[in-house]
């Protein structure tokens, strides 16, 4: 099933292809985990951005010039991971997904901010501490090292991984669609249904990232309606999926 659907969302890449799956998913993708993050750009226009390959548009409210620019990279972004998703996870992957993620905003002009690089300066996740700039590289290297020792991937390992890799928090700015697109990664890696989150579930999705500690259930159900919603668009563009994105589902 990962094959058919990475090699479906790859072929159209190529193809260029209006309208498809990776099309759809593209737009929805980038919506979402930048909305989560405080764009205020509507769907429709990161609609417009991704199908013209411009920014002139009518606006209600004039954009951010880092809305327009991070939505472009989430683009990027996106494809690359489609690319290397049969890499094993890494720390230089995980950098290059935040290069490419924030490259050419107003932080990549900042000296402190280390655009692909671990954070320098404390920061916070949802007014919880997060882990000391100075023990950033060896905790992301532990959980690495659980994570890939593990003989068989089940969609609570990634949830769970998920979870330490934000209250890790290793970059400046920018973990969660970080951490989103390595969701999506995974799942797809691991012949799992990928799934994005949506932004009108943004409570819930923080709700489940902070009470995960004492309870995991509220975010696996996030995650997992999160999945239904994905499974939807892929069987609508591919009838033949159907059946066996439920069994995906469910490895």
């Amino acid at each position: 099933m990962k094959q058919r659907l990475l090699e479906r969302l790859l072929e159209e890449k190529e193809m260029q292809l209006k309208d498809g799956l990776h099309h759809q998913t593209q737009i929805k993708f980038s919506y979402h985990s930048n909305k989560i993050e405080g764009s205020r750009l509507s769907e429709d226009q990161v609609r417009y951005i991704y199908e013209t390959n411009t920014v002139t548009m009518e606006m209600d409210e004039m954009a951010a010039e880092d809305d327009i620019i991070e939505t472009v990279n989430h683009f990027s972004c996106f494809d690359y991971m489609l690319i290397h998703v049969d890499d094993e996870l890494t720390e230089d992957l995980i950098k290059g997904f935040h290069l490419l993620l924030k490259r050419n905003t107003s932080d990549a002009n900042k000296e402190w901010f280390q655009i692909g690089g671990y954070k320098l300066r404390t920061n916070v996740v949802g007014g919880s501490k997060t882990t000391a700039p100075s023990k950033v590289g060896s905790e992301i290297q532990k959980l690495l090292s659980d994570y890939t020792r593990k003989k068989e991937i089940t969609v609570e390992d990634i949830v769970d991984f998920h979870y330490r890799f934000e209250r890790i928090h290793p970059f400046q700015d920018g973990n969660g669609r970080v951490g989103r697109i390595i969701l999506f990664k995974e799942c797809l890696k691991h012949d799992i249904l990928p799934f994005i989150i949506d932004h009108e579930h943004k409570l819930f999705y923080y709700r489940g990232l902070t009470e995960y500690a004492t309870e995991k259930g509220y975010l696996m159900d996030t995650c997992l309606s999160a999945q239904d919603e994905y499974e939807k668009m892929v069987s609508y563009f591919y009838s033949d999926f159907s059946g066996s994105s439920q069994e995906m589902k469910q490895s």
